[in-house]
């Protein structure tokens, strides 16, 4: 091998949308290119007008544009792929350049550009030429019109007002925006313009002119996206193609990827870090840190680079001093499969996996003799239980819901013990005043529905969390106390402190490191347990979260349990999942609603983005519940010929699991797959916590089952008013208690724009009668 090539990403999303036929001449000329760069058969030329981009023949029509990006630590000179295009689409304005902020190595094509807007700029492309080419062969039977370069003409007496204005030169310089972009953006005169430049800009001048064109100032974005993609760069950066190759994310090419290419998935190759997202996993903190971001901004990625980043940092051994954790049990086995693709299987030997509920419960079984273990009860059958005490007792001033949201929320949320401690607990944010007789009244028949509990050898997973965290505080407790009693006397062993359990054999915390995703969804007793676990100091608790989706009623100030993230925040605002279009209408959703940091902070979807584009949501008002089901079945089967469309060598592709339903309970779940399968002849998989169960093509759950899911095509169906939200069961709060009816409404809320974010290219919402309030018509 004499060269070594890498692929940009634009490259590669050029490539994943060729015929096969022109992939596969791709890998040959990689091949060929590797051996000799110099081979006659590559016509390998500089352009005329940036010398550091070579165009080279993958065959008669395509050319690959190649940058010269240094050479390696082994003498081999390295080359980068700025793009593959057909011969027309090939100027010799083109150029490379590193970027001043990021380090990286961008590539700039000013074709992509609109012509009325090159004219206004003074710019004019110039086709590469190609003098050694014969015409193809699809070409000679009817000659092709060359591609007209743009004319420059006499620029108009009185041009149109820019689009972003109060931008200088110097601003768009300093947020990073390409230097051979900055005077073509001052051009621009209309949104449309705007998006047609963004499509084809380098990553971060995209995020900076898309932020710009959302109404964001230049400071906001400087805060937003510059800054957290900034690296420290020395000087004579911009001249060290090699040392910017190391910044910038590139693919490899070697004899593997022509099983990428057969296959299609040339997108799956890697898992992308943007610089934001990289610098969130590289850092080091001195305690707890915390990013958080909009759905598909790649929390979960960072988390988990962050996970594998902290393995090859653990000295020799054989345990598991790193736990991974979630919220949910199928998201814990979505965490494990994808950590999988990232690590060696001996650092991933090391990891922990588990699920915050599972967690709990290993503490609980340690700390419980054998066969006095207590079962575990759904929170719906403990309200029947709860209601049965207030029946006994005649007590008609509360129901049941109040009272059990004031159990899990306040007496097990602070871990109360005793009455005395419950009058003095503060209930911020629960809305109904209690005085202190009530709150006797109150204390007494909660603790008559815990014994209730008790003597049936039930309690709830809330319940089962917060011993645990009891158990662990302690535990953590004698840590403390051992430590400190040791460094008191000099050190040595003190196997006398300990007791006989086998938990305190060796008192030391549980683990390292823990990395927590979906952290928005757990509860007071959760985190206490979790900062019981591992010991204060740098990089103990990472944590991912973004409480717009957070769909279960826990409202939990980090500080108050132990864990201060302070200084150490940052905030991912670029959607790698779906489209602008999708999220314009998901952020109306829960626009206007107030969200918290999970500290005393609060948190926004300011600057959050997408560069994709796509169709406009469909919303879709039907007469009757049959008109409802019978549009969505014609729906999803036109989605899947779309899907399964016929390649040139002739497969057609599985639609199965590429398309979803989502509905607002089971009920309605089943009730939709039912008539999907009877009635049109569409077969579903229902999803349950394990996963998708059946293997039906079109996947069905509920809104909470799609947590941290994603489909290529996704309907939301039965979006009435009455259902989302549930007024049956929450309008009785809003004259008895205001703002737990706020929460609920919010609730609901969240689920629907958890919902709405899980489509990638295409999301349907359809209702009968009224539609939801929450829906953004």
């Amino acid at each position: 091998m004499t060269a070594r090539l890498s692929l940009y990403q634009k490259a590669e999303n050029e490539l994943y949308k060729m015929d096969s036929s022109v992939k596969t001449k791709f890998y040959d000329f990689c091949h060929q290119f590797r051996l000799d760069p110099d081979h006659p058969s590559l016509d390998l030329k500089p352009l005329k007008g940036d010398g550091r981009i070579f165009r080279a023949k993958i065959d008669r029509s395509y050319r690959a544009l190649l940058a010269r990006a240094g050479v390696g630590a082994d003498g081999i000179q390295q080359w980068l792929i700025v793009a593959v295009r057909h011969r027309k689409d090939v100027y010799d304005q083109l150029s490379v350049a590193v970027n001043r902020v990021t380090g990286e190595i961008e590539f700039v094509d000013l074709g992509v550009v609109g012509q009325s807007v090159l004219q206004r700029a003074g710019l004019q492309l110039t086709p590469a030429t190609d003098d050694h080419d014969a015409p193809a062969p699809d070409e000679q039977a009817v000659p092709a019109e060359p591609t007209p370069a743009p004319v420059v003409t006499e620029r108009p007496a009185a041009p149109a007002e820019p689009f972003l204005t109060g931008c200088a030169p110097e601003d768009l310089r300093r947020l990073g925006v390409a230097d051979a972009l900055i005077d073509v953006v001052l051009t621009v005169t209309t949104e449309e313009e705007l998006d047609q430049l963004i499509v084809g800009a380098p990553r971060l001048t995209a995020e900076v002119l898309t932020g710009l064109g959302s109404g964001m100032s230049v400071d906001e974005v400087e805060r937003e996206i510059t800054q957290p993609a900034s690296a420290e760069l020395a000087p004579g950066f911009e001249n060290d193609m090699a040392a910017a190759l190391t910044r910038t994310t590139v693919t490899t090419v070697d004899d593997d990827i022509r099983n990428v290419l057969a296959e299609g998935d040339f997108r799956a190759w890697k898992v992308y870090l943007h610089p934001t997202q990289r610098k969130a996993v590289g850092r080091n903190y001195s305690g707890p840190a915390r990013v958080s971001g909009g759905p598909g901004t790649g929390k979960t990625i960072v988390a988990l680079h962050r996970v594998a980043r902290l393995a090859a940092a653990l000295p020799l051994g054989h345990g598991k001093p790193i736990l991974l954790t979630t919220y949910t049990k199928n998201l814990t086995a979505d965490l494990r499969s994808r950590l999988t693709s990232l690590m060696d299987p001996a650092l991933l030997g090391r990891i922990d996996i588990k699920h915050i509920d599972q967690l709990a419960q290993n503490v609980l079984n340690e700390n419980t003799a054998p066969g006095a273990q207590r079962g575990l009860i759904t929170d719906d059958r403990a309200l029947d239980v709860l209601r049965e005490v207030l029946f006994e007792h005649d007590e008609q001033r509360w129901d049941a819901e109040f009272l059990f949201d004031e159990w899990e929320q306040i007496v097990l949320g602070q871990s109360l013990a005793t009455r005395q401690d419950y009058f003095k607990a503060r209930r911020a944010g629960m809305g109904r005043a209690l005085n202190r007789p009530e709150r006797a009244a109150v204390w007494k028949l909660l603790d008559q529905f815990t014994l209730r509990l008790g003597g049936m050898g039930r309690e709830t997973w809330a319940q089962a969390a917060e011993r645990a965290a009891r158990y662990e505080m302690e535990r953590a407790r004698k840590i403390h106390h051992r430590a400190e009693h040791k460094a008191g006397v000099g050190g040595g062993e003190l196997a006398h402190l300990d007791d006989n359990s086998s938990a305190m054999r060796y008192l030391r915390h549980r683990y390292r490191h823990i990395v927590v995703d979906e952290a928005q969804d757990l509860s007071p007793a959760h985190w206490k347990m979790l900062r019981a676990m591992v010991a204060s100091g740098p990089d103990d608790l990472f944590i991912a979260s973004d409480t717009h989706q957070r769909i279960y009623d826990r409202q939990v100030t980090l500080s108050t349990v132990g864990v201060n993230i302070r200084g150490r925040s940052s905030k991912l605002t670029l959607s790698y999942r779906t489209t602008q279009e999708i999220l314009d209408q998901a952020v109306r959703v829960v626009r206007g609603a107030t969200y918290d940091d999970l500290d005393d902070g609060t948190d926004t979807l300011d600057g959050y983005h997408s560069l994709l584009h796509g169709p406009a949501p469909e919303y879709v008002a039907c007469a009757d519940w049959t008109d409802e089901i019978t549009q969505l079945a014609e729906a999803l089967k036109e989605w899947r010929e779309d899907i399964a469309q016929h390649a040139e060598d002739g497969t057609v592709r599985d639609p199965s699991g590429t398309m979803a339903v989502c509905v607002a309970d089971g009920e309605m779940a089943g009730r939709v797959a039912t008539d999907l399968e009877m009635k049109h002849g569409i077969t579903t998989a229902t999803l349950t916590k394990d996963g998708p169960q059946g293997g039906g093509e079109v996947h069905i759950g509920t809104m909470h089952r799609f947590k941290g899911l994603e489909y290529q095509k996704l309907a939301v169906v039965g979006a009435s008013d009455g259902v989302l939200p549930r007024t049956a069961l929450i309008e009785k709060y809003a004259t008895t208690d205001p703002k737990r009816y706020e929460r609920e409404l919010k609730k609901s809320r969240n689920q629907l724009f958890v919902a709405a974010t899980r489509a990638r290219d295409a999301l349907r919402i359809s209702w009968h009668g009224r539609p939801s309030p929450f829906l953004p018509l």
